[in-house]
């Protein structure tokens, strides 16, 4: 199944690279790039295959993620994020699914987890309310996952109880326009959105501690490896690969504009060693990158797959090689750039774009460096659990 969509992918690099100037200015991604992730499938490959889906592995679906986004960063940002999704939708409560999916399994949804709202008991449920940034691609999903707080006796947020993730239907939350304007991954319309004394019902509501330690899995009663990897390991690896994935698409773009190109010398670039050494170099860092996330995906599915329990330091160990790899493409991607021209960066060349989405996407929680790689090393060393701030994400 995973073959078949990058053959998919692959017959429609060329029209998905076409909508970048498009989704860029739309600040979304544009109906055609919609329609053509739609077709490619990948939107399913982590659905269970009961609604539609394609029941995947993580490493084929982070390698597809990866050929859409060297197409357009904006669309692959979206795969990455919002192709995820299906995942733990897989974990959540029956009657959930079959009001997501039950009459049709093409619904995307968005998320963020960010603990910014607020969940307030009442008879059957809860009343939720906050305002939540950066939902991916929200102009094109009917579902959203949330993530919240629990209130305590004061009405402020119970932090010591824990996060939870919160799922509610497109008319329960109002999309704020206007409320993405960054300098890169523009097309991704990763909006804000606000919830407003919304009713949950209890099924709708899932502790993130039971999807963490892979309770929600067992529960669901799911054997398929796929499900029974960390959330930690699955979830930011989207992410990461649409960060490779740009990267490689700016590689490709240098790579075509330098084939011709004069320099000011009158050097052909590819008769420049020094050129040419640095643009082989970054292209093996680039390539490094990517076979270090999809070694680390194959091996943590081939452990679920024999049982094992991935321990923390094994956990942190991934979250390592995922911000590692992001960090490094797109250190090998700005020695490309640097090495492009006046003409490389003019803002009719999707080189830049690829440049400014590859930046930005550095800067998502997921890619803070700091706590990740201080974390793994305590686990190298095996000094485990670490301070509680170092578990985030890991």
């Amino acid at each position: 199944m995973g073959n078949e969509v990058l053959k998919a992918i692959e017959e429609r690099a060329e029209q998905i690279g076409a909508t970048g100037a498009s989704n860029e200015k739309l600040g979304k991604l544009d109906d055609r790039a919609v329609a053509l992730l739609r077709e490619t499938g990948i939107m399913r490959m982590l659905q269970p295959a009961k609604y539609g889906g394609l029941q995947t592995t993580p490493a084929e679906f982070a390698e597809a993620v990866m050929k859409v986004g060297a197409a357009d960063g904006a669309t692959g940002w979206v795969a990455g994020i919002v192709g995820l999704h299906p995942w733990e939708m897989a974990m959540m409560d029956a009657r959930l699914q079959e009001e997501v999916w039950g009459t049709n399994p093409d619904v995307w949804i968005a998320s963020p987890y960010a603990p910014m709202g607020m969940l307030t008991p009442a008879d059957g449920g809860y009343t939720f309310s906050g305002r939540w940034q950066f939902s991916s691609g929200t102009d094109h999903c009917e579902w959203i996952f949330l993530g919240a707080t629990m209130a305590g006796p004061d009405g402020q947020p119970d932090f010591a109880a824990g996060m939870y993730h919160v799922v509610l239907p497109r008319a329960d939350y109002t999309i704020v326009e206007d409320s993405w304007d960054v300098v890169g991954l523009r097309g991704t319309g990763s909006k804000d959105v606000i919830v407003d004394g919304a009713f949950i019902p209890d099924y709708r509501v899932k502790a993130y501690d039971r999807v963490i330690d892979g309770t929600a899995a067992r529960e669901a009663g799911l054997d398929d490896p796929s499900y029974l990897m960390p959330f930690t390991t699955v979830f930011p690896s989207g992410i990461t690969s649409a960060v490779l994935g740009i990267c490689e698409g700016a590689l490709a773009h240098h790579l075509a504009a330098q084939r011709n190109r004069m320099q000011v010398t009158g050097t052909a670039v590819r008769e420049d060693p020094y050129v040419l050494s640095a643009i082989g170099a970054a292209a093996a860092e680039i390539h490094a990158a990517k076979v270090a996330l999809l070694d680390s995906l194959n091996r943590s599915y081939d452990l679920a797959a024999a049982g094992h329990e991935l321990t923390f330091e094994e956990r942190s160990k991934n979250r390592q090689i995922q911000v590692a790899a992001s960090w490094r493409a797109v250190r090998a991607m700005d020695e490309i750039v640097a090495r492009s021209g006046g003409n490389g960066l003019r803002m009719d060349s999707p080189l830049q774009r690829f440049w400014r989405d590859g930046h930005m996407g550095l800067a998502h929680a997921i890619n803070v460096p700091g706590p990740v790689l201080h974390a793994s090393a305590l686990g190298e060393m095996g000094i485990v659990p670490p301070p509680g701030p170092l578990h985030s994400m890991i």
